[in-house]
This record gives C-alpha cells, sequence and structure tokens, in this order.
C-alpha cells in the first residue's frame, strides 16, 4: 500500500522544489519522489517539508543536568571539573530514572525536529559499580525510551575500561562505567534482539575515548562488532579539549585523531565525536577517511571546548553531522545556527557554509548535517528521496517567518530567525509522530520526568 503526501516545497538532495509529490509505501521507506506534481489523491502537508535531522550524539541522562552547572567553582572552570559535577549526577541514576529522562528528551528532539539519534551509553553498572544481574539494563532502559517517544535509535554501548592515558586504572567515581569488549558485544546482541527486526533500532559500539581503552581492547571490539555487523557504526570521543591532546601526546607521541588514522581502519562506519583540536593534516586524513565529524556546537559552547575548523575541513571534502550531546538544547536549528555563528566570529565575515548545491546558508547547513548524520548513525535516512526512510519535518506553514517564503529562504528563516514552534508535524518511518506541534505522550512524559527530577536532585 503506497500513501501520498504533497507538499508545496520540500528540500530535496538537489535543493529546494515546488509541488513535490512524495509515495511512502507500508514498510515506511519513501518509494518515489515526483516534482511540479498535482496533489491529486496526495494528503496535503501543512507546510515546507525538510528531511529529518539525526542526532549523531546524545547522552540523554545529561538532560537532567542541564543548567546545573552554571555557577563558577574556580577561575579556569572547564570542561574536567563539569565532569566532577556529571560523576555526581550519575551516582544515583537508575534505569528507571534513565528511561524516564530518555523519554522525555526524545520527545522533546522529535518536536524540534530531530527524527533519529545515536544514543552514546557509557553508565553500565549499578550505583555499587557492579554488573546488573540483565548487563544490557541501562542500554535497554533507552532502547524501549526510544520506542515509546516513537524516535529511531542507534544505540551505542561505550567501551571504557581505563580512568587515563597509559591504561590508568578506573577512579572509583567511574566504576558505573567499567566494561570490556566482550560486555559491550553482549550488550550489542542483546540491544539486536530486543529489537526483534525494528527497522527503527540499531547498535553499533562507542569506545569511548583513547583516555579510556587501549589499541588490544579497540582491536577486539572491532573485530567481535565485524562478526555480529560488519555495517555497524563505531563512534569515538576524539580531541574534544586541548588537554585531552596534551596527555595524549605525552602517552605516545601521538595526537588522538592522529593515532586514530595511523592505528585503526578509521572509515565511513566511523564518527568521531567532537574533533576540536586538529592540526592541518589531521583535518585532511579525517576528511579523506570517508569518516564523520560528529559536532555539537552547543555543547562545544557550554563546556568552552574551543571550535571546529569547519571551512578548512569541508574544502577537504568532510563530512560533518550534529548531535544534541549533553542536551543543554536538544533543537536541531540552534545547533546548526550556533555552528555558523561561531565560524563567523573566527573569521569575521559572514555566510561562511554554502555549498554548491545551494548558497544560502540555511539550506546548505540542513542538507549536509542530514547526510552526514545518517551515515554516521548507520541509517537510511537524512535524505528526502526513494529508498530513504520516511522521516519528514512539515514547518508550520502559517508561521509568519514562513508563510510566503519559498526555497533557500524557507531554510535560512528556519535556521537564523529563531527556531521556537517552527515545527508543526514530524514523521518518522512513514508514522506521524508529532502533529499540530503536539507529541501524545508528551504530558505523561514530563511528568515523570519531573519527578525524576525532584529525586535526583533531593
Amino acid at each position: 500500500m503506497i500513501t501520498a503526501y504533497h507538499a508545496q516545497d520540500a528540500l530535496l538532495p538537489s535543493g529546494w522544489a515546488r509541488n513535490v509529490r512524495i509515495e511512502i509505501d507500508a514498510a515506511g521507506s519513501i518509494d518515489a519522489v515526483l516534482t511540479d506534481a498535482p496533489s491529486t489523491g496526495a494528503q496535503r502537508l501543512a507546510g515546507p517539508v525538510l528531511p529529518g535531522m539525526p542526532n549523531l550524539h546524545s547522552h540523554a541522562f545529561q538532560r537532567a543536568m542541564a543548567g546545573l552547572a552554571e555557577v563558577r567553582g574556580s577561575a579556569d572552570d572547564d570542561f574536567w571539573s563539569w565532569r566532577e559535577l556529571m560523576y555526581a549526577f550519575v551516582a544515583r541514576l537508575t534505569p528507571e530514572h534513565a528511561a524516564a529522562i530518555a523519554r522525555f528528551a526524545y520527545i522533546e528532539m522529535l518536536k524540534s525536529g530531530y527524527t533519529s539519534l545515536a544514543e552514546f551509553h557509557y553508565v553500565h553498572n549499578d550505583e555499587a559499580g557492579k554488573r546488573y544481574a540483565d548487563p544490557a539494563s541501562m542500554a535497554l532502559a533507552h532502547v524501549n525510551a526510544a520506542k515509546e517517544a516513537g524516535i529511531a535509535i542507534t544505540m551505542l554501548p561505550v567501551l571504557y575500561t581505563y580512568g587515563n592515558f597509559g591504561a590508568k586504572p578506573l577512579a572509583p567515581r567511574q566504576n558505573r562505567f567499567a566494561t570490556d569488549p566482550e560486555a559491550i558485544l553482549c550488550i550489542v546482541t542483546a540491544i539486536r534482539s530486543a529489537a526483534g527486526g525494528n527497522p527503527e533500532v540499531h547498535a553499533g559500539v562507542a569506545p569511548h575515548s583513547l583516555r579510556a581503552v587501549d589499541l588490544d581492547g579497540l582491536q577486539d571490539l572491532l573485530s567481535g562488532l565485524a562478526a555480529i555487523d560488519p555495517s555497524a557504526p563505531v563512534h569515538i570521543h576524539a580531541a574534544e579539549q586541548t588537554r585531552e591532546v596534551e596527555d595524549s601526546v605525552a602517552c605516545s607521541g601521538k595526537r588522538p585523531v592522529e593515532w586514530l588514522l595511523e592505528h585503526l581502519p578509521v572509515d565511513r562506519r566511523w564518527c568521531l565525536v567532537h574533533a576540536t583540536h586538529l592540526t592541518e593534516a589531521e583535518m585532511r586524513g579525517l576528511a579523506q577517511s570517508g569518516a564523520v565529524a560528529g559536532l555539537c556546537p552547543t555543547t562545544e559552547g557550554n563546556l568552552g571546548d574551543g571550535i571546529f575548523p569547519l571551512p578548512g575541513y569541508r574544502a577537504a571534502g568532510g563530512r560533518f553531522g550534529i548531535g544534541s550531546d549533553s542536551q543543554v538544547s536538544r533543537n536541531p536549528f540552534e545547533e546548526l545556527r550556533l555552528l555558523e555563528y561561531v565560524q563567523r566570529l573566527v573569521l569575521k565575515r559572514r555566510n561562511v557554509t554554502a555549498g554548491s548545491v545551494s548558497p544560502a546558508v540555511g539550506t546548505t547547513l540542513w542538507l549536509e548535517a542530514a547526510a552526514g548524520g545518517a551515515q554516521a548513525i548507520g541509517r537510511a535516512c537524512g535524505a528526502i528521496a526513494k529508498g530513504k526512510r520516511a522521516d519528514l519535518v512539515v514547518l508550520d506553514g502559517a508561521r509568519p517567518d514562513i508563510a510566503g517564503r519559498m526555497g533557500d529562504r524557507i531554510a535560512n528563516a528556519a535556521v537564523f530567525s529563531g527556531s521556537e514552534g517552527l515545527v508543526r508535524d514530524v514523521m518518522v518511518g512513514g508514522q506521524w509522530k508529532v502533529q499540530q506541534g503536539r507529541h501524545p505522550d508528551e504530558e505523561a512524559a514530563t511528568a515523570a520526568y519531573a519527578a525524576v527530577l525532584k529525586s535526583l536532585l533531593a
């Protein structure tokens, strides 16, 4: 059975098109896209249509931390001082807490235009640092939360073996993260089993960072994953802070991205999250590898990490996507706006991110981030095109910033005029999850989240 929708304006891989007919099959994939088509026999959409945005880097539990770390503790407050608060916060987190927080955050993401996500999940053990009876309990809590919210998920259980470079032992406050390659592969198998063929649930792996793993563990993890699914995604934090780079050089004589490119088969399955501090050679090497740079501008700004060299990376052919990371924002329009603005501040010029498809920055940012994000999460999405999952974001055509605009002016308004309330309807895999700005479970999810937050902050 085919269901047809008609959009007056839609953003296709080739750019904006008018009078677009989108035909979706019973499995939730796009069967055909026709331009300059009549609306006969199709359901008319209430505004311009964008491809759903993949969120390539999420730590869902950190949604409950948003706003807690904004009081200066020392003159050199940075990521490392923020991390201490995260350790204290996570100490009391249970699978039930995690599920309620994740469901609430995932609904927020949907309402803002994310239609899929990669959950970079590293809290595996109980409050005492011991394995749960079911070692996949925490991971499955997130999978179930995603199913309830209706967002597609790529679950990435995190390998976290050491406390720092040089195989330093974990600190007691890191024991909730402690894992080995065998345990991670077992969690991957459990996720795949729980998915039961659901096309909205995928799994990959995430070695946390070079601080937390060694070469032997990485190789064991990758070979084990290849036996399960050789196409599964691999994500890793890399070169997020200058101190991390300095510690890497002191330990191995190599910078993190330099080391990864020399020692591991970094390719299109990989996503290097942040990759903020790169040399020119590292930037070119990452671009040439085919991997995706996972950029999280609101989190990177919140933590004071630094600014990714986007113009040079794109010029070298590099691909990128965006993520909500620490959940200080769950809105892809805000991520893209900040991504462009920090480049303008560095370069002291405007309209930095334009591409071959369009000179419009809003159009370019959305198309490139959606395509890169889809690659990073290993899901056939990120474009309104035949064979892709039917993940659609319908903007509110009645809003003054959108009404009467065509083509590139729509994307530019969505990204740069303030995005609050611009998303009207959201479809994931052919099914409407948000309609007229409302998610059917948002009231219940909000109440559950509020109760968990009160308990955790007591």
